[in-house]
C-alpha cells in the first residue's frame, strides 16, 4: 500500500534536518538553538508518519547554554550511522549577532549505540566555523566538512567550505585543513556523499531566508577541485513569493532499500501580508533522482518544493499513535514535547514529584534573562489552536509572577500572568515584550482576590492572539487586548532570528525567594 508524504513532515520549529536510514528505520535530527535538551530526533518507518523520540543532548556536560544569545546555541547538527553506532556532530554558537564580525562556534562529536542514547561525552573538534558535518568514506576514514567563518575587514564572512580528517582512535582532528570550495554567493550547510564514482557536495545557498536554496558540486577526488552543477539550484522557492513552502534549503539525502532517493530540507509557511513564519523553519521531504549526466534533480523536473510527494512504493504504511493534546503531569519526567530555555529541567526549579499530578515551578530570573529562567514550553505547530492550564499560585510581592506565555525569544513574548499588587492584592494581567520593549497594557489587568481557582487560556487564530481567564474552567473572561501572534516569528523585529513560536508555562521571583507556582495540566489543542 502506498500513500503520499504531506509536507511539512515535522511541523513547527524543526530546522536544518539531518537525515539518515538505518535498516528499515529513518531518523531526522534538527537544530534546537537555545532550547534544552539539544537536537530533536524524529523517527519514521515509511517517511510519511513521524514521531518525536527525544533529544540527544540531555546533560550540561554535553550542552552548556547558559548565557548564549537568542538564536545562538545549537546550529545544524549532523547525524550519521557507521560501524554499528550513531555519530552526532553539533555546533554550539556562543557569540553571534548583527553588527558583530565575530562568531564563537565550538564543534563537538558524540556517539551512541542506540538512537535513544545514552550519548557519550563530547569530543571537541574545532571552532573555525559552523554547520560541521561528518562524512564516512568507503575506505573507513572520516572527514569533517564545514564553514570557515572569516571576521576580517574586507573579507567575505562565509569564507568557504573546509575539510579535515577526524581520527576516532586519536579522538580528534588530524592532518591539514583544506579549503575545497568557495563561491561568490553565500554557501553553508555542506554535506558530502559518494555516488557513482563521484564525491558530491550538497550546499545550502543564499542564506536561510527567502532566497534560500540547495545547490550541488562534485569531484572525482575528495579534496577537489569541485565542479559546480550545471543547474544553479536543485531546490528553491525564492522566485515565487506565493509558493506554499518558502525558504526551502539546507538538505540531506537518504536512499531507500529499493533505490529511491529522498531529500529532507527545511522550509517555512508564511502567513498574512507581512509573510511572517510564526511556526519557524520546519522540515519537508522531496523525492529526487539522479539525472543521466549524474546530477541530483527533483523527481518532478522542477525546483519548487511540493506539499504532496509520492511516498516510497515498497514501504508499508506505519502510523504512530497520536500525541495527546493534554499533559496531566502524571509522569516522573517531562515528555519529549517539552523544552526548557538554556538550562535542563532540574529538581531545583522544576518538579513533578513534590506535588504529584502537578508541575511545580520555582520562580527564578525574569523572562529577559539569558541564564536561569523557570520556563517550559512546547512548539507551536499550527496557525489555529488553544492553550490552557490551571494555576495554583500565591504571590506576595510584585516581583513574583507566574502564568501562561506565548514565546518567541527574550525580546518578543506575550504572557498572561498572576502577580501581586500592593493595593489590590492578587491580580491577573497581560504583559508584553515587543521587540525589546516591555509593556503592561492598562486594559490588561483583572483583580482575582476572590477566585478559588485560576484557569488561564490563550486562543490563537492567526493573526490574532487573545488571553482569557476563568475561576472554574467554564466561565471565561477576556483579559487584555487583541495581540498579533505573527510577531512571534523570525520575520519580525530587529536583527536575524532562527527559531519559532512556543507556548508554555513560566514563573519568576526577582526577590530571590523561589516562590512556588503549581500547574495542574497543560493542553495545547489544534482547532479546525
Amino acid at each position: 500500500m502506498s500513500t503520499s508524504i504531506h509536507n511539512p513532515v515535522l511541523r513547527g520549529f524543526n530546522p536544518d534536518p539531518s537525515f539518515v536510514r538505518v535498516g528499515n528505520d529513518y531518523y531526522i535530527a534538527t537544530s534546537t538553538f537555545e532550547w534544552f535538551p539539544g537536537v530533536q530526533i524524529h523517527h519514521s518507518r515509511d517517511l510519511v508518519h513521524w514521531r518525536l523520540i527525544g533529544q540527544a543532548l540531555t546533560r550540561v556536560s554535553q550542552l552548556d547554554l547558559r548565557g548564549v544569545p537568542d538564536s545562538g546555541g545549537i546550529w545544524a547538527p549532523s547525524l550519521s550511522f557507521a560501524g554499528g553506532k550513531f555519530w552526532l556532530v553539533y555546533t554550539i554558537v556562543r557569540t553571534w549577532g548583527a553588527g558583530r564580525p565575530f562568531k564563537d562556534t565550538h564543534n563537538y562529536l558524540v556517539t551512541a549505540s542506540s538512537i535513544e542514547g545514552p550519548w557519550s561525552e563530547p569530543v571537541f573538534l574545532h571552532s573555525r566555523g559552523f554547520d560541521a558535518s561528518l562524512f564516512h568514506d568507503d575506505d573507513g576514514r572520516k572527514w569533517i566538512v564545514g564553514i570557515e567563518w572569516d571576521y576580517r575587514e574586507g573579507r567575505p564572512r562565509f569564507g568557504g567550505i573546509i575539510l579535515q580528517e577526524f581520527d576516532p582512535q586519536a579522538g580528534g582532528m588530524v592532518g591539514p585543513v583544506r579549503k575545497i570550495l568557495q563561491k561568490q554567493v553565500l554557501i553553508e550547510g555542506p554535506n558530502l556523499y559518494r555516488h557513482g564514482g563521484w564525491y558530491y557536495l550538497m550546499l545550502a545557498e543564499g542564506g536561510t531566508g527567502w532566497a534560500h536554496s540547495i545547490s550541488m558540486a562534485r569531484s572525482r577526488d575528495l579534496g577537489g577541485p569541485y565542479e559546480l552543477d550545471t543547474h544553479p539550484v536543485v531546490l528553491t522557492a525564492n522566485d515565487d513569493p506565493g509558493w506554499p513552502l518558502q525558504k526551502a534549503g539546507h538538505g540531506e539525502l537518504v536512499e531507500t532499500p529499493a533505490g529511491e532517493w529522498y531529500l529532507a530540507h527545511l522550509c517555512s509557511r508564511a502567513f498574512g501580508p507581512e509573510r511572517r513564519c510564526i511556526l519557524g523553519r520546519e522540515t519537508a521531504l522531496q523525492q529526487v533522482v539522479w539525472s543521466p549526466d549524474g546530477w541530483l534533480r527533483l523527481s518532478t523536473g522542477g525546483v519548487h518544493p511540493l506539499v504532496e510527494v509520492a511516498a516510497p512504493a515498497g514501504l508499508p504504511v506505519m502510523p504512530w499513535p497520536a500525541r495527546p493534546a493534554r499533559d496531566d503531569f502524571e509522569r516522573d519526567a517531562l515528555s519529549p514535547e517539552w523544552s526548557t530555555l538554556r538550562v535542563p529541567a532540574s529538581e531545583g526549579w522544576l518538579s513533578l514529584r513534590e506535588r504529584p499530578g502537578w508541575l511545580r515551578l520555582r520562580g527564578r530570573e525574569c523572562p529577559h534573562s539569558l541564564h536561569d529562567q523557570s520556563l517550559v514550553a512546547q512548539r507551536l505547530q499550527t496557525f489555529r489552536c488553544v492553550a490552557e492550564t490551571r494555576l495554583a499560585f500565591a504571590p506576595t510581592h510584585f516581583t513574583q509572577a507566574a502564568g501562561l506565555v506565548c514565546w518567541y525569544d527574550t525580546r518578543t513574548h506575550f504572557a498572561l500572568r498572576m502577580t501581586h499588587d500592593e493595593s489590590r492584592g492578587p491580580i491577573l494581567g497581560v504583559v508584553l515584550t515587543d521587540d525589546g520593549k516591555y509593556q503592561e497594557p492598562a486594559e490588561g489587568t483583572l483583580s482575582v482576590a476572590g477566585w478559588s481557582d485560576m484557569y488561564l487560556r490563550a486562543d490563537i487564530a492567526a493573526p490574532r492572539l487573545t488571553f482569557s481567564a476563568s475561576p472554574d474552567g467554564m466561565r471565561w473572561q477576556r483579559v487584555g487586548p487583541d495581540l498579533d501572534v505573527t510577531k512571534l516569528s523570525d520575520d519580525y523585529g530587529q536583527g536575524l532570528h532562527f527559531t519559532g513560536a512556543f507556548v508554555g508555562l513560566y514563573a519568576q521571583d526577582l526577590a530571590g525567594t523561589r516562590a512556588v507556582a503549581d500547574f495542574d495540566y497543560f493542553e495545547l489543542r489544534e482547532i479546525a
